[in-house]
């Protein structure tokens, strides 16, 4: 019903569409040099190329991430909530299948570039749903930077990712806060909610006693494990980027209050429509899961 939400509409369409005939079109190749149309089993360098960027164009990994920040902006909450979430599931899904047919160079700098746009550009930004789509990008690029190496991780890290995701967005939905300015209002709908927007946005941040740490730990770990000291040091310092505006967020939420002399103690509003379930299954699992590394991983 808007203007904006029809163009991002047609963004995620065409970009969809061509990462499509894209993947269609490496498949083809393939089958005209080998007479196969098996794509868990590529043999022609050119087709897996062309597979891998299609599969991180449908993703969102940069270079190919140009549509993601803008048809989050263009849409509501909950269309960017399935967009960052179930909307990852199948192109992962492909990239786990295809995971040693693909190109490990390109998946290796498509992850280093994503996890640096990812926080450099998200620095910038005031729109919540844009500051969602840069973190959506850096944590893809992790994703991508495991995947030639441990498909078991990549399982865990976009398991974490989708609840972490779910319940950030979950908040930003019950709390209606579209901008940074918004955020610095919550304290009047719910304090408990300031305090666990709080501790998921240190989660995305990938800090210690939270469930965001144990991908990141992970990941880095089996880096060095195979000698590629130079990108886990790459998305190590990234890393940084990202956590310095998820710590920006989580100031202006829980400690600062509004510039606007505020009269009352609580802020007028109709009784809540969203419903907070899946917001209540995702917390815990988005906030305490690292004492459960070594289960998951034994």
């Amino acid at each position: 019903h808007h203007p904006r939400a029809t163009e991002a509409a047609t963004k995620y369409f065409l970009t969809q569409a061509a990462a499509s005939a894209t993947l269609l079109f490496s498949s083809t190749i393939n089958a005209w040099q080998t007479g196969t149309w098996d794509i868990t089993q590529l043999t022609n360098p050119m087709s897996a190329t062309l597979l891998t960027m299609a599969l991180a164009t449908k993703l969102g990994l940069a270079p190919m991430h140009f549509w993601l920040p803008e048809v989050l902006q263009g849409s509501t909450m909950k269309t960017a909530l399935i967009i960052t979430t179930w909307q990852k599931l199948a192109p992962m899904a492909l990239i786990f299948l295809t995971a040693n047919n693909l190109s490990t160079t390109i998946l290796l700098t498509t992850a280093m570039l994503s996890t640096l746009v990812g926080g450099w550009a998200g620095l910038n930004q005031t729109q919540t749903r844009k500051i969602m789509a840069y973190s959506s990008i850096a944590h893809l690029g992790w994703m991508a930077a495991i995947t030639p190496m441990l498909t078991n991780i990549l399982i865990l890290n976009l398991i974490i990712y989708l609840t972490m995701t779910t319940s950030m967005f979950y908040m930003l939905i019950v709390s209606k806060t579209k901008t940074i300015q918004d955020t610095t209002t919550i304290w009047t709908t719910s304090p408990t909610l300031t305090i666990m927007m709080m501790l998921t946005l240190l989660s995305l941040g990938g800090l210690p006693p939270l469930t965001g740490f144990m991908p990141k730990w992970l990941i880095l770990n089996e880096l060095t494990t195979q000698n590629l000291t130079a990108t886990a040091m790459t998305l190590a310092l990234s890393a940084l980027l990202s956590l310095f505006f998820y710590l920006r967020l989580t100031y202006t939420t829980t400690m600062t209050l509004s510039p606007n002399t505020t009269t009352t103690y609580h802020k007028w509003r109709f009784k809540p429509t969203s419903t907070t379930i899946p917001l209540t299954m995702a917390l815990p699992l988005a906030l305490m899961m690292l004492p459960m590394a070594p289960m998951i991983l034994g």
